[in-house]
């Protein structure tokens, strides 16, 4: 099977397929139970064969595909932008579950490397949408003159879907995690609040489950069916599954977290790991605890250094490399990590995507997300529970055991969330009033000519702005005043010390 190995996990279990007729086909199947399955095969796209029959499947191109969708590709720049045009006789324009979706004639996307010059091509006019994903330029990039007269707005919209899990990922195919008093006794080193507080503006939500912001969330003592699935395994799984509800540590956000750090040196001391000479080392080789952060963001500097200090507190040398994108993605796909942070994102029906996130098939199965390596006999019988889910709330009580089976292990450090998109756009758009579970869904919302046109009507009349304010809408004589001023200072400058250096 060509394309990504993830995909072996969804279709291993097709066992053939049969064209039936024109416009049928039967799939068979290799198990019984699996109801998610026929929906995800359902999901696959239809592709013409006179198209595909001259060109090859498996190569890269830069030639518009034929598709059936709502919208076509136009036109594009390779690694630029490209623009979609809206199909006019698009087959499936009037099918129920599409009225109200692709209201927009014209879409242009365009690439930026830098996320700074997204957010200045935002404020100027130069696009026209962006969901802002940092929280330090939420709270501090945006404070300019298009957004306090409304012509820009800054909205939070809330919304009802799982946020996944974001953490720092402990490598458990390292020897220095396989110890799962080790993994808990880390989770004490990272203070969230302190980093909430003095770094995210306090913008986000500690993560306690795999399936935040959801019912799918496990939650106080186990109950009702899902503590009869836990029941079944009692002899295998921590008492602290059935006694203690998950709760990350907390600390007072002072940035000396003394309380959590005792617990982890007491952690540490039970599994083997003792302070000499200041150094943290194994009480029976003498060899240090140490390990690498793997980054490919330098914006997680600021998150991971203090984490490091605090790393570096308990006798640890824990250090921070940064890496380029190619490198952080071979390493990953092989495997070759001690710590770094990921996100799995999950949906409001989990289902055969376990398999590829916490399966022990997958631990050993290059470019599988199961990167912290576990291996589990009962989270893998948790899997094959969920998927085989006969109704909603047997999916929940499963989904909410197999969460609380995950957290048991201590595989990641969780870190944070966000209850909410956080949007910024020109006052040219419409979109639903009625709150919608999904957050900003753009495919919803509409051009309005109305909104445009008062918005260029305002921009044009306003007087109230300098002219080193103008960057709202349209760079100011002010603006280009400065930049020559800066360019005579340099140039005066560099004159200055050219004689003064010929002069010695």
């Amino acid at each position: 099977m060509t394309g990504l190995p993830q995909y072996r996990f969804y279709y291993a279990s097709v066992a053939g397929v049969q064209k039936l007729g024109p416009r049928r086909v039967r799939f068979t199947f290799a198990e019984k139970g699996n109801r998610e399955l026929p929906l995800i095969v359902g999901q696959l796209p239809i592709l013409p064969k006179h198209y595909w029959a001259t060109r090859d499947f498996a190569k890269t191109t830069l030639e518009p595909p034929l598709g059936s969708g709502p919208y076509r590709i136009a036109e594009f720049e390779a690694a630029r932008y490209y623009v979609r045009e809206r199909v006019k006789d698009y087959w499936g324009k009037d099918l129920p579950v599409n009225v109200g979706l692709n209201n927009f004639d014209r879409i242009r996307v365009d690439y930026y490397r830098d996320d700074t010059a997204i957010r200045l091509a935002l404020k100027s006019g130069g696009i026209d949408f962006r969901e802002e994903n940092q929280a330090k330029a939420w709270a501090l990039d945006y404070d300019v003159p298009a957004v306090k007269k409304g012509w820009l707005n800054k909205q939070l919209i809330r919304h009802q879907m799982p946020t996944g899990m974001q953490a720092f990922v402990l490598n458990t195919r390292r020897a220095v995690f396989s110890n799962n008093k080790v993994r808990e006794a880390l989770g004490y080193a990272f203070d969230f609040e302190w980093t909430n507080t003095n770094l995210f503006f306090s913008q986000y939500t500690r993560t306690e489950s795999y399936f935040s912001n959801s019912e799918l969330a496990s939650s106080g003592i186990p109950e009702g069916e899902e503590l009869a699935i836990l029941e079944r395994y009692r002899d295998r799984l921590p008492a602290r599954v059935f006694r203690t509800p998950y709760r990350a540590p907390a600390t007072d956000g002072s940035g000396w977290p003394r309380a959590n750090l005792r617990r982890a040196f007491a952690l540490l001391k039970e599994a083997g790991w003792i302070v000499r000479d200041l150094k943290l080392v194994n009480r029976d080789t003498g060899e240090r605890m140490r390990f690498e952060i793997l980054l490919v963001s330098p914006a997680f500097e600021r998150i991971v250094l203090p984490f490091v200090r605090n790393l570096k507190r308990l006798g640890i040398d824990a250090r921070v490399r940064l890496v380029d994108q190619t490198q952080y993605i071979n390493r990953l796909r092989s495997f070759d990590y001690d710590m770094f942070i990921f996100t799995w994102g999950q949906s409001e029906s989990p289902g055969n995507e376990q398999r590829n996130f916490w399966s022990s098939a997958a631990a050993d199965n290059p470019s599988s997300r199961n990167f912290a390596g576990i291996r589990n006999p009962v989270i893998d019988e948790l899997i094959e529970l969920v998927i085989a889910a006969p109704t909603r709330e047997s999916l929940v009580a499963r989904t909410r055991a197999l969460d609380r089976v995950l957290l048991a292990g201590f595989y990641v450090i969780p870190q944070w969330h966000i209850r909410a998109d956080r949007a910024l756009y020109w006052d040219k758009f419409s979109r639903p009033t009625i709150p919608i579970r999904n957050g900003v869904l753009t495919g919803r919302w509409w051009y309005d000519t109305a909104k445009a046109a008062s918005l260029e009507r305002a921009m044009r009349a306003d007087t109230s702005l300098t002219p080193a304010e103008s960057d709202t809408g349209r760079p100011g004589f002010g603006t280009a005043a400065m930049v020559l001023a800066g360019l005579l200072l340099i140039g005066y400058l560099v004159l200055r010390r050219a004689w003064r250096t010929r002069a010695l």
